[in-house]
């Protein structure tokens, strides 16, 4: 079935149309309405995740030494004391220090930030990167 769209204008400086069309190349978009398309749904879906009301999903993708000590069990311990499902987790060794974790998350988007500003902030993880997912 096909989606029926309705055409609307929208004014732009040229300097921002020129970001604008930069930043869609670049993404490789090959239209602005699709970029602009998903920089809407990109936004919606924030603001959902962010009011909490929901049940989102998000993956928090972490990098972390594994050879701290401790901090595998602090990063499982930080999973099991939120109210959020756990989906599934994906490890992978990167160097022979470095481990990169993606972990599917499903709950309350609230509670789902805390997890990862607790996991983001412990001792011995590089990077941590929560992206959101709102059906």
């Amino acid at each position: 079935m096909a989606e029926t769209l309705t055409r609307f204008s929208v004014s732009l400086s040229p300097d921002l149309l020129s970001t604008l069309d930069a930043e869609m190349i670049e993404e490789g978009y090959s239209s602005r309405s699709e970029f602009v398309r998903d920089l809407i749904r990109d936004r919606i879906a924030q603001k959902t995740f962010e009011r909490g009301e929901e049940e989102v999903f998000g993956v928090l993708s972490i990098l972390y030494d594994h050879h701290v000590s401790g901090l595998a069990e602090r990063i499982m311990e930080a999973q099991h004391t939120r109210l959020v499902n756990v989906l599934c987790t994906t490890h992978v060794h990167v160097t022979h220090h470095d481990c990169l974790e993606a972990i599917v998350l499903k709950g309350n988007g609230r509670e789902i930030e805390q997890m990862a500003l607790a996991i983001g902030g412990l001792k011995g993880v590089r990077s941590a990167r929560l992206s959101p997912a709102v059906p």
